[in-house]
């Protein structure tokens, strides 16, 4: 299909009101560190030591993806500043490769992608059950579908799940400005706690030993299927990077902001994550770190909780469980902020329902879209554990990850005169070991978790009829008004 070109003009859906830049450079670089470092720095470690055992691997796994996040980062740096809309990787798929591979993004983000919204709910009860003791499920359910047993349950912990989703989705509905002043204020909360949890470890563990590092945890193994299972956990950490260009359509000075923001923030959060990490392996045996919150583990604490308790009371470790609640709440606000506008994106180029391209006329944001985030991760966040969630979603971000890195090399060569007020550094071999190494962790991932990786392609093979739905929708609507002219895209933004 051939891609539309920018000086196009394209029958657009109604504007029923714009979105408005008020997000600074501050906003920004909180939304890309305060999306980034939530729950997956605070759990993944676990899951991560049981697949490779060695700490000095888990860390070497942490710096790869941080380092293979760098290179994506640089890549969306230069589409964000060059294409500043809503929508970031739907308006890049969409100007490289068409319609119909936007969309796809567009349904897999939302259907399979909110999952990653799901697992942050399921991780704000995680981390609040050591506080208000949730009790056992309400309702219980067990089938067996295809000879494969599903279980079912729902009662206070999915129901307190479901709570910040919703929460949080009515305060971006307030508007863009209270999202971003809310994004700020858990950002440097988060990133104050992530400082305070590696100097308490390093300081005052009771069992802190540099000798953790030589004993591996029992049952882990260093393998490049091992490895790659675990970069995989450690991309999920990493994931709130691609979010900053979805809200570009708000930010200020988006040609200058959008690069800074996006690379800054990166390197912040690379170096908080090895700290964070070395400190849990000081603090902890590695076989401490393994039998933490995990799917194998699914009442243990999480083992961000258990390295507070080595160097503060038992009362006092108590209260950290309110900073990891913070944790959630911010990288869960950043994703509801920018997911949303993907939606808002698909609506506007009349790929999706009109209703979602709405904006309010008050607030200036995408209501019905942020609406529909939340009541669908809501959904998912009854069905199944934090790791299932997260595996869920990151595989399905992963597909997209490589395929618009791989967008910035057909724009450079279909529209090489376009404006690019930022271009990547080390083009093309960032780019293209970004796209390889993704790839790679894709092709482990079906053979390491071929659940969710099933899971997530079976939404994407959904959305092929319902994108052919939507095209007979628009071309039918085409038809019944062939003279009706068209906004240009730029006149949307």
């Amino acid at each position: 299909m051939t891609a539309p070109a920018p000086e196009a003009r394209v029958r657009e859906a109604p504007s029923n009101g714009r979105l408005v830049r008020r997000l600074s450079l501050l906003d920004s670089m909180s939304l890309v560190v305060g999306t980034i470092v939530g729950t997956g720095v605070l759990l993944k470690a676990a899951v991560m030591t049981q697949l490779l055992g060695s700490p000095w691997a888990v860390l070497a796994a942490w710096l790869a993806a941080g380092v293979l996040t760098l290179f994506g980062a640089l890549a969306y740096a230069e589409l964000g500043a060059m294409m500043p809309e809503a929508g970031g990787e739907y308006v890049f798929l969409r100007a490289a490769f068409g319609d119909a591979v936007a969309f796809l993004y567009g349904w897999v983000r939302f259907t399979a992608g909110s999952g990653s919204l799901a697992a942050l709910g399921v991780s704000f009860a995680t981390f609040l059950s050591p506080l208000v003791p949730l009790g056992g499920p309400w309702l219980r359910v067990a089938h067996t579908v295809w000879g494969v047993p599903v279980h079912w349950s729902f009662g206070a912990p999915q129901a307190a799940a479901i709570v910040p989703i919703l929460a949080l989705a009515a305060i971006n509905c307030a508007g863009v400005r209270a999202g971003g002043r809310v994004q700020v204020a858990l950002a440097t909360i988060k990133v104050l706690a992530v400082l305070g949890i590696v100097a308490g470890a390093l300081a005052g563990a009771r069992t802190g030993s540099w000798t953790h590092f030589a004993q591996p945890a029992p049952g882990g193994a260093v393998t490049m299927s091992a490895f790659g299972a675990a970069l995989v956990g450690a991309v999920w950490a990493y994931s709130g990077w691609s979010y900053l260009p979805m809200a570009a359509g708000e930010i200020r000075n988006p040609g200058r902001n959008v690069p800074r923001a996006l690379i800054g923030g990166t390197f912040i959060v690379i170096a908080l994550y090895l700290g964070l990490n070395a400190a849990y392996f000081y603090a902890l045996p590695a076989g401490t770190v393994a039998s933490a919150n995990s799917t194998l583990h699914r009442g243990a604490p999480a083992v961000a909780a258990l390295a507070v308790g080595s160097f503060l009371p038992t009362e006092a470790a108590k209260l950290a469980a309110l900073v990891f609640i913070i944790a959630t709440l911010g990288t869960l606000n950043g994703g509801l902020l920018s997911n949303s506008r993907v939606l808002f994106a698909m609506a506007r180029t009349r790929q999706f329902f009109p209703v979602f391209g709405r904006v309010t006329r008050r607030s200036h944001v995408p209501g019905w879209a942020i609406g529909a985030f939340a009541a669908w991760a809501s959904v998912l966040a009854t069905s199944g554990t934090y790791d299932q969630l997260s595996d869920l979603a990151v595989f399905a971000f992963m597909i997209f990850f490589a395929l618009t890195v791989t967008a910035l090399f057909r724009l450079r060569a279909t529209q090489p005169a376009r404006p690019r007020p930022y271009r990547v550094t080390g083009y093309p071999v960032v780019p293209a070991v970004y796209v390889v190494g993704t790839v790679w962790m894709i092709g482990n991932a079906i053979a390491t978790a071929p659940a969710q990786a099933i899971a997530a392609l079976a939404f994407l093979l959904l959305g092929v009829p319902v994108y052919a739905w939507f095209r007979a929708r628009r071309a039918r609507d085409d038809a019944g008004a062939p003279g009706t002219p068209a906004p240009a895209p730029e006149e949307l933004r």
